[in-house]
């Protein structure tokens, strides 16, 4: 029997503090070089400004196997829809049965935010208490409840070109869980950095949301909303100014528009900008942080093994309470 898991499913068992632990676990066996994890291929319908990307990987120490197909249109906004959706695949590694079809769209949300929460607690400063979120969307959302989760979080501030999103962000993310009550609307990019210590990036903005000559010494920055060649939210300043560490090098360097297009300017070659992998810093085989005054990137594009491992939690945490339908092919 395979496990059926709408998005009310997946959001009933699913929490972002519990996938920030899955997505670190998985960000080792990944360092180890257990994963198979091959580069997803995308499809793009640039008449509908949207993209379809194909991601599959194993993890056999975890016994992850899946497949997420998803996609992000950037016009569902207007249509009442979420700008990404997606459906995971979870087959059983002994046969290849499907164990379980999920929605992946807010189960992307989760595990994009839970590895922001994993770069968050290596790399941003012990006492970092103020954060900014770039886009009022469902990516800023769960990029906020990450970083709330691993730092004491005092003051947040929430910009996005759309006030009125902005607006419902504040009103509904304020009091959850660990994150302060009162969040503040802010009416410029300059403004949501004064004073910040933790920038989360989640937007479809094509170009730079905010300009690098008003980053200050000590910032962590969580860049996740742009990952493709040719569109970024971190101008070059930014990154010129960053300890850059990617989610995977090979897969930023493939589709991370906020570090190839300086690279393609001529401003920065590889050697200089890239410090390593999120899953280096985790195991010491690099360091993170190394003082209070360096400003860290961590550049995450998505990847595959994220959502195969929180896939796999989601589906033994239903099976142990009794969540979702049941059917036969």
């Amino acid at each position: 029997m395979t496990l059926l898991l709408s998005q009310a499913d997946v959001m009933q068992v699913l929490k972002v503090n519990e996938a920030i632990n899955v997505v670190e676990k998985a960000f080792i066996e990944f360092t180890k070089g257990d994963v198979d994890m091959p580069q997803r291929p995308i499809i793009r319908v640039p008449e509908h400004n949207g993209l379809c990307a194909f991601m599959p990987a194993w993890l056999p120490t975890m016994r992850a196997l899946a497949i997420k197909l998803v996609t992000a249109f950037k016009g569902n906004v207007q249509r009442g829809l979420p700008t990404v959706l997606g459906v995971i695949e979870l087959l059983d590694p002994e046969t290849g049965a499907p164990l379980a079809i999920m929605d992946g769209g807010y189960l992307t949300a989760v595990r994009t935010g839970a590895a922001s929460g994993v770069a968050t607690k290596y790399l941003a400063r012990e006492d970092a208490h103020v954060v900014a979120v770039f886009g009022a969307g469902v990516q800023g959302r769960t990029q906020l409840q990450a970083v709330c989760a691993v730092r004491e979080i005092n003051e947040v501030r929430v910009f996005d070109i759309d006030s009125k999103a902005a607006e419902r962000f504040a009103q509904e993310m304020g009091g959850q869980c660990c994150i302060p009550t009162k969040i503040d609307v802010v009416d410029s990019p300059r403004e949501a950095l004064l004073g910040v210590n933790i920038v989360a990036t989640a937007t479809t903005s094509p170009t730079p949301v905010f300009d690098g000559d008003d980053l200050a010494p000590g910032m962590h920055i969580n860049g996740i909303g742009s990952h493709a060649p040719t569109v970024r939210e971190l101008d070059t300043k930014t990154v010129v100014r960053s300890k850059i560490i990617c989610d995977s090098l090979d897969a930023c360097l493939a589709e991370a528009g906020d570090l190839l297009i300086p690279m393609q300017e001529g401003t920065l070659n590889q050697e200089d900008i890239i410090y390593g992998q999120l899953g280096e810093v985790i195991t010491g085989k690099l360091s993170g942080r190394e003082s209070d005054e360096e400003i860290t990137l961590f550049k995450s594009v998505g990847l595959a093994f994220q959502d195969a491992s929180v896939a796999l939690y989601v589906y033994q945490k239903a099976r142990e309470e009794s969540v979702g339908t049941e059917f036969e092919f």
